[in-house]
């Protein structure tokens, strides 16, 4: 099958997590990613464990399907092999602080003088303008600054969520904006600039809660795992762990009352509506709560099958790792990579029709591709050791 992104060459001059990421999802759909990293050093992520055989685990996760080659951007000979990468490449995505490739002369208006095709893509805290935009940001920063902190954790304090959804929002949002201005280059010929904000990306996906606050004028408080606005919808104790009941409309409801045995509650008032639920809920959650306790997960989650109710155990990941659907999927795939030798890795959630799963290489050892890269750009042998020489590559 053809790859859905085949012909597509990105180049990646971004670090850590939200770039990575969104690189790795186009890498995934059959892009060519050249990976460009700080010489002697690479990626920070490099640095974060858990490691093996000396190789990071979180770099590995990351930058699948990539090729590295290093560049030294901070001098004129390894800007100058940068615009050559440049000259036929589809995307360029950055995530530096502002500035910084305007300083090296690597800015949009520059790199569209050799290529006015090119898609410039840049991520950083909160966007290219704003009183903010200096600011330097990670992941806690863009969640507490997004607003999606406040409303996640129980009363006594905010809490991060437990994935770096900052980064890995923004990625996603970035990996959206290339394909939309693939598709626009398609009908113009040209390309433009992208500017992804992680603190927009986090305000733009509070659901229903900023227009709590703007149509109620209630500023939304953090309730732990209950739902703000439909209930019975929360985390519930079994005699033996925990399970979730999301009930989004009255006949879930209707058919949980009849799980539990209690047809009584169909014709409470105090239950009758969502919003009579929502404004009882901490009875409510208390009645579901006594009648959990008197089973086991798997009990409870027979009863809610049996009825048509949407319920869940709270997998862990050693549950994940062996689940059958998540292999049913390809979920969790095995690579082999040239140091750390055989590790095991999320796969790739898209799942195309016309295209199969493209994950073929592991991530790349630092530099591991800079002679062929710059072979496929025609520098002499000469040349190349030269670069080498001199540090650049």
């Amino acid at each position: 099958m053809e790859k859905a992104l085949a012909g597509i060459k990105i180049i990646d001059l971004s670090r850590l997590l939200t770039g990575p990421y969104c690189t790795m999802t186009l890498a995934d759909l059959g892009a060519d990613v050249i990976k460009v990293e700080v010489p002697g050093h690479g990626d920070d992520a490099r640095l974060f464990g858990p490691f093996c055989n000396g190789e990071s685990g979180y770099f590995m996760t990351l930058n699948r399907n990539k090729r590295s080659i290093t560049l030294d951007l901070r001098v004129a000979a390894g800007q100058a092999v940068l615009k050559d990468l440049i000259k036929d490449a589809d995307v360029v995505l950055e995530n530096f602080t502002i500035g910084t490739m305007d300083k090296w002369g690597l800015g949009f208006e520059e790199l569209r003088k050799i290529n006015p095709k090119l898609i410039y893509a840049s991520i950083t805290g909160f966007g290219q303008y704003g009183p903010y935009a200096e600011r330097v940001a990670f992941d806690a920063i863009a969640q507490a600054m997004g607003g999606l902190m406040s409303i996640t954790g129980f009363p006594d304090t905010p809490t991060r969520v437990g994935t770096s959804l900052g980064d890995i929002n923004a990625g996603n949002f970035m990996s959206i904006g290339i394909l939309a201005a693939l598709v626009q280059r398609g009908r113009t010929g040209t390309g433009q600039r992208i500017d992804i904000s992680m603190q927009d990306c986090i305000f733009s996906i509070l659901e229903n809660a900023v227009v709590r606050y703007t149509m109620t004028g209630q500023n939304p408080s953090r309730i732990g795992s209950r739902h703000a606005s439909v209930a019975p919808y929360d985390v519930f104790q079994a005699s033996d762990g925990y399970v979730i009941i999301a009930c989004a409309n009255e006949a879930t409801w209707q058919r949980l009352c009849k799980a539990m045995e209690k047809p009584e509650l169909i014709t409470d008032e105090r239950f009758l509506l969502n919003d009579n639920r929502s404004t009882n809920i901490v009875e409510l959650g208390r009645m579901i709560n006594e009648w959990a306790g008197q089973f086991t997960m798997n009990e409870i989650l027979l009863k809610l099958q049996h009825h048509a109710v949407p319920g869940a155990p709270i997998l862990t990941i050693a549950d994940l790792a062996s689940d059958p659907h998540i292999e049913a999927r390809n979920m969790l795939i095995e690579v082999e990579h040239p140091v750390a030798g055989k590790v095991r890795i999320p796969g790739n959630p898209i799942k195309l029709s016309a295209s199969a799963d493209c994950i073929e290489r592991p991530a790349p050892v630092l530099g591991q591709h800079s002679e062929e890269i710059l072979e496929q750009l025609g520098y002499s042998p000469e040349r190349i050791a030269e670069l080498q020489q001199n540090h650049i590559i």
